[in-house]
């Protein structure tokens, strides 16, 4: 079943599945995959970047399990790490079964069926059922016992991409449900072995995708909603940008309505980098995703009285958590020039943010807020940067982050 934290989740999606209390089936998971299909090309069409994200995932497999043989118990990530590949592998294989025009249901019951029977499926068959009848639980597996499950699933999908390379696919369409076949059963197995619940992976892997690409943006309530006015971030924050050189330094200060906010910025770093204008993401956390206990410091607006809430989401340990997530940020973009072109940002990345943010309110967010924060951002930096100054305005309740050149 769905936990309650994804089930909120997904409500709030106008999700495709009819009941989030009960098991996932196949198909259903199936067309989920048709939802949050990024792919241009249609079909088989577009089957090749498919079979390349399918083997990218079972190669993921095999580095989780690296990483488990070479640092041992010391890997404390593992089982989750290698329920996420999973689901991020069963993802690929169903969408690739779907424009085969194969149904995911189909393809479990020719996996556990003689040829005989082959056009006798459950259409409502679920992950649970599956599991249950083809893999059934086990004692864990030894290491070298996952590891060949692991290459043997590997393998197959190799030998398809290597069919689908040589054309013998697109000329022959049952030489891919061939494939596809095996390949679910190498899948189910390995998921037994690794201990797996593949009803899980999915469920995971949904709301890890929603996250990312929702079927509909919905913006939360602000978190200080329900405060009192005085401790509720402004809705509006204009804040003036003005480069300043005193003797050798070169400062940035910062202005709200005439009034200075905080200390002069410098870059702290030798070469300099314009890290000295890095506050404009503090604005874009603020205009996005509603959060920024730096702000709340330099605006004075911390939730007194709520003694939990200023301990714990205003203090000193949050600010250091942003500032943080803005050092880490900044320099990852400095290796991408500062995102100039691009409209999306890595999952690795938004992951990462994720775990730093973790026991924090700003953790409940969704990926596609955090990606939209980041973006924004850095759009603005490279303004401040080209003008060497200039007003930002950041709107908690229109979720913008805007710019005005100096005069």
């Amino acid at each position: 079943m769905f936990s309650a934290v994804d089930t909120t989740f997904l409500r709030k999606q106008h999700a495709l599945f009819a009941d989030l209390d009960a098991p996932l089936s196949l198909d259903e998971y199936q067309a989920f995959t048709r939802e949050t299909d990024k792919n241009e090309k249609s079909d088989l069409e577009g089957l090749g970047f498919v079979l390349l994200g399918l083997y990218g995932e079972v190669g993921s497999l095999l580095s989780e399990l690296k990483k488990k043989q070479r640092d041992k118990d010391a890997y404390h990530a593992y089982h989750e790490s290698t329920v996420e590949e999973l689901g991020d592998t069963l993802w690929y294989f169903a969408n690739a079964a779907m424009r085969a025009g194969l149904r995911l249901s189909e393809l479990a019951h020719r996996a556990g069926a003689g040829y005989s029977n082959w056009d006798d499926s459950d259409a409502n068959i679920t992950f649970e059922q599956l599991q249950k009848a083809l893999s059934p639980a086990q004692s864990p597996q030894s290491a070298a016992a996952v590891e060949r499950g692991f290459l043997a699933l590997a393998g197959k999908v190799g030998l398809l991409l290597e069919d689908y390379n040589q054309g013998r696919v697109q000329r022959n369409r049952d030489v891919l449900s061939s494939h596809l076949v095996e390949i679910f059963r190498l899948l189910l197995t390995a998921a037994r072995d690794a201990n797996v619940n593949l009803d899980e992976a999915a469920r995971k892997n949904i709301t890890k995708a929603l996250s990312r690409w929702p079927l509909e943006k919905l913006w939360a309530p602000l978190f200080d909603e329900g405060f009192p006015a005085d401790e509720r971030l402004p809705r509006v924050i204009p804040m003036r940008f003005r480069e300043k050189t005193s003797g050798s330094k070169v400062q940035v200060i910062q202005e709200m309505n005439g009034v200075r906010i905080g200390d002069p910025v410098t870059d702290n770093r030798h070469p300099p980098d314009d890290y000295r204008f890095h506050d404009v993401f503090h604005l874009s956390y603020a205009a996005l995703l509603g959060w920024s206990p730096t702000l709340r410091g330099l605006l004075k607006v911390k939730r007194k009285s709520d003694p939990i809430v200023d301990d714990n989401e205003d203090g000193a340990r949050a600010s250091l958590i942003e500032e943080g997530v803005s050092t880490w940020i900044f320099n990852h973009g400095q290796r991408h020039q500062f995102f100039r072109n691009v409209t999306s940002v890595d999952y690795g990345l938004l992951k990462a943010v994720q775990e730093l943010v973790s026991g924090y309110e700003v953790e409940k967010l969704p990926l596609w807020q955090w990606e939209m924060a980041i973006l924004e951002g850095f759009r603005v930096f490279r303004e401040l940067k080209h003008h060497r100054g200039g007003t930002v305005t950041a709107d908690l309740n229109e979720h913008t982050l805007t710019f005005r050149a100096p005069e």
